[in-house]
């Protein structure tokens, strides 16, 4: 089964429309995002049981499954204080049309964060397994140093944003053709691989992305937009189908909660 992955936004390399106009007042709404075919591990639909997270924010919901096993390190810490209650109420502090959303200082300023290891970084964690794509949840590490503790950023480039010579520079550095591809199909953010720490993907609300960054880019003060909680929980696929139809039917899931 194929996670679906929707792309938004126009690209970072060229100047194409991204937003669409609607509505009074000059509201804008995110351009729908084509459907993504990959074997790579970040497009397919989440394991039975794989961990999640749902955050739950003033524009919406987004839920992300966490790869433990790949970024181990990264995933505890964003677990562990999710579960304390660390992220309610957080603002997403930057937002940066046609690339990302990121949160969790809780000072607001983007110079804070915290760790459960009394605030000390951990390591960066690669895997050739995770990249970049659009949709990947990733640490963002702060302050000259580069620490990583409790900011992570969600990547929201447009479908179009590695072009056929930025692709072919990949593959010039040696980066598998099943990389290469998905990020000329889905888009991302390539030259941050190796770099900061990929230990999630968005498989459903990447549309809630979209709308934060188109709210930014319309004017509205990123600050204002917040991270009202964040529940940790187990992938479910007969709960999130019938989570999808009640949403589709316009009427309360009945499926238990996670």
């Amino acid at each position: 089964m194929k996670m679906r992955l929707w792309i938004l936004c126009a690209s970072v390399l060229t100047l194409g429309a991204a937003l669409t106009a609607c509505g009074e007042g000059g509201l804008f709404v995110p351009a729908a995002r084509p459907e993504v075919r990959s074997e790579e591990i970040q497009f397919q639909a989440p394991a039975e049981g794989a961990t999640t997270a749902t955050l739950t924010t003033s524009m919406g919901v987004i839920k992300m499954v966490l790869y433990e096993e790949y970024a181990p390190q990264a995933v505890e810490n964003f677990v562990g204080l999710a579960n304390q209650g660390y992220y309610n109420g957080l603002p997403f502090h930057r937002i940066v049309e046609d690339f990302l959303i990121q949160t969790g200082d809780a000072t607001g300023s983007g110079t804070g964060g915290a760790t459960i290891w009394n605030n000390t970084s951990y390591p960066v964690e690669v895997s050739d397994l995770l990249h970049h794509y659009s949709g990947a949840v990733s640490v963002a590490r702060v302050g000259e140093e580069g620490q990583n503790l409790s900011q992570f950023f969600i990547v929201s480039t447009p479908s179009d944003s590695v072009d056929k010579d930025a692709a072919e520079h990949l593959t010039e550095l040696g980066v598998r053709s099943e990389v290469v591809q998905a990020y000329r199909d889905g888009g991302g953010a390539p030259y941050l691989d190796n770099l900061n720490t990929v230990f999630g993907q968005v498989y459903s609300g990447m549309d809630v992305v979209d709308s934060i960054c188109a709210a930014s880019s319309s004017g509205e003060d990123s600050g204002a937009i917040l991270v009202e909680s964040v529940t940790i929980g187990t992938y479910s696929a007969a709960e999130e189908s019938a989570s999808s139809q009640a949403a589709e039917a316009g009427g309360p899931s009945s499926a238990p909660a996670a």
